[in-house]
């Protein structure tokens, strides 16, 4: 498999075109909107990028493979099954977030894109999720718990973090241990 290295270029236009997903959707981003960003007409633009909809999966599957690259480092070693769940936990949550992080604007936009689109993002979501899989899977769960079930909650509750979380009274450690005991690990 060949991996294509960016251009200083090329990650100037991938770095507009995530700002500009992020502020305003796919389907209110344009290839000109992107071009007028960086300096770029539309067809010298088509250099770097081969559409939009492949211009939106990049910027996702980067943010993704982003999030699990941080997320494995983080539980690396890490042999107690609870603790490596509450360690993905807390940095999931860090991601969620930081104002800078594109998982979330990138994840709301996913039914305003195409069925070809989708079916592509769809694809790398669960790869990312599969890390949780696993997780869950090693988990000291009580007895009956549907391990499919749980972690579809448990990331449900840490990717809508940005909706609900304050800081102040709890830090991300605090909050992680507490999600764990509302679905019933230890942390």
């Amino acid at each position: 498999m060949t991996v294509k290295v960016a251009t200083l270029r090329e990650e100037e236009v991938l770095a507009a075109a995530a700002a500009l997903f992020a502020a305003r959707g796919f389907a209110a981003t344009s290839i000109r909107d992107i071009g007028e960003r960086v300096g770029l007409l539309g067809g010298s633009l088509y250099h770097y990028i081969k559409s939009k909809d492949a211009l939106f999966i990049r910027i996702h599957d980067r943010a993704l493979q982003s999030a699990e690259e941080r997320i494995r480092a983080a539980i690396a070693g890490e042999e107690d099954p609870s603790r490596a769940l509450a360690t993905a936990c807390r940095v999931l949550l860090e991601i969620q977030l930081d104002p800078a992080s594109l998982t979330m604007p990138l994840m709301n936009d996913f039914r305003a894109v195409p069925e070809s689109v989708r079916a592509q993002l769809v694809e790398r979501r669960d790869a990312f999720e599969q890390v949780f899989a696993d997780l869950v899977e090693a988990a000291p769960l009580p007895a009956g718990v549907d391990r499919a079930v749980y972690r579809i909650l448990l990331l449900t509750t840490l990717n809508t973090a940005s909706t609900w979380y304050r800081p102040g009274r709890l830090g991300l450690d605090e909050i992680a241990q507490q999600i764990l005991r509302v679905y019933s690990v230890e942390g």
